[in-house]
């Protein structure tokens, strides 16, 4: 029986090492180069619904995710002044019945530890760290990759999973087309305890206003509450995660909002704040024996609260393709086939969810709550997200 191909990923990041993960696990040889020098644990929360958690506990991760994360009760919307709530849709044990598995809120970085350690139980010098992948090149079926300090990596395929700034696809593919979306985002993490009682409650919640949301949600087994605001601006256009903002400057997006919003600002430890970039998901994701993964192909924005979840079944479904074709390019045609309808499908629904969450009939008292009523009725919201959840990347045809 031939060998199985010796796969290359660029990228260590969530999409990144499930696909190393899933890969390892089915017998593959597997190398993962990362330009950081080592993994930090970075960013802050991020939601893991039902089609994202069955596949976490499919490889093997369910005791560490549950010592980690915090399962949700349910989702709510409150009106951005008055506060009022309307429940969107139950979770915990309503979540496992209907979907098979359980929504999860998670600290990036827990979740990121939680993959690395699995991949290095199981290869412990998978990952390279400190190696910046610039490019490369592809000859009589081997794949090289080349990085930054002169060091070259020779394979059979290689998973470009290196971002929404991939360098992989900027060689492969001209870059999809971009465009800022009028508003920024503000991230924050907050000590549970130090928040009213109404804000402790094991739940997200989404506050809608004319002109901005807010989403908070509870992470590291409830311990800190995960804060993020999206206002409509003009004059910020940067899209690194990494700047910090002033708690000033992030309550002055949020004028009149209910004092909740005002007590969670003021309580942030420390405020970062990025633009939202809409680009246009690919269709086209693969290059001989190059496969684009994540955020490399399909960035979204956040309001359905899928990215790192399309990602990791990115992972898990390219790992099965490499696994069942004998044929590589095979293998990458039948991973792409796979995906990108259900992709393309959910950054245009992110893009959609976000003009629902910022309407100017907010702004009136009366008419906020005929729009509520309307918009997150029962019947709507089992439209919009039951297909989301019921997706198994285990089982979908390949």
């Amino acid at each position: 029986m031939a060998a199985k191909p010796h796969v290359l990923i660029a990228g260590a990041g969530i999409g990144g090492l499930t696909a190393a993960l899933a890969l390892l696990r089915r017998g593959f040889d597997v190398d993962v180069y990362e330009q950081a020098p080592q993994l930090l644990e970075f960013g802050a929360g991020i939601q893991i619904a039902a089609n994202g958690s069955r596949l976490l506990i499919h490889l093997g991760l369910e005791d560490q995710m549950r010592r980690l994360a915090k399962e949700a009760a349910g989702k709510e919307v409150r009106i951005w002044n008055s506060g009022q709530t309307f429940k969107l849709f139950d979770l915990g044990e309503d979540s496992v019945r209907r979907f098979g598995a359980p929504y999860w809120f998670v600290h990036r970085g827990d979740l990121n530890s939680v993959l690395r350690d699995a991949v290095l139980a199981l290869k412990p010098d998978a990952i390279h760290t400190g190696a910046r992948c610039l490019g490369f090149t592809e000859k009589d079926g081997r794949v090289t990759l080349e990085i930054a300090d002169g060091r070259k990596a020779e394979g059979d395929v290689l998973i470009a999973a290196d971002g929404v700034h991939s360098l992989m696809r900027q060689q492969m593919f001209d870059s999809p087309k971009s465009e800022f979306m009028g508003i920024i985002a503000w991230r924050g993490l907050i000590p549970m305890k130090s928040l009213s009682a109404d804000l402790q409650r094991p739940v997200g919640t989404n506050w809608v206003g004319p002109r901005g949301h807010v989403i908070t949600y509870p992470v590291r087994s409830g311990e800190i509450l995960n804060f993020v605001g999206f206002g409509e601006r003009d004059d910020w256009r940067g899209e690194s995660w990494n700047e910090k903002g002033s708690k000033e400057e992030c309550a002055a997006d949020f004028p009149g909002w209910h004092p909740y919003v005002h007590e969670m600002i003021a309580k942030t430890d420390q405020p970062y704040k990025w633009a939202l970039i809409g680009r246009a998901p690919l269709q086209t994701w693969t290059k001989g024996h190059v496969a684009l993964l994540g955020d490399a192909c399909h960035p979204t924005l956040p309001f359905l609260a899928q990215g790192a979840i399309m990602a990791i079944e990115d992972g898990v479904v390219l790992a099965r393709c490499l696994d069942t074709y004998g044929d590589i390019g095979a293998a990458l045609a039948a991973y792409q086939k796979a995906r990108v309808e259900r992709a393309t499908k959910i950054v245009v629904g992110s893009t959609e969810a976000g003009k629902r969450f910022h309407n100017p009939i907010l702004a009136d008292a009366t008419a906020a709550v005929g729009y509520m009523e309307r918009e997150w009725a029962p019947e709507k919201v089992r439209l919009r997200y039951d297909w989301l959840f019921e997706y198994d990347a285990t089982a979908v045809a390949i």
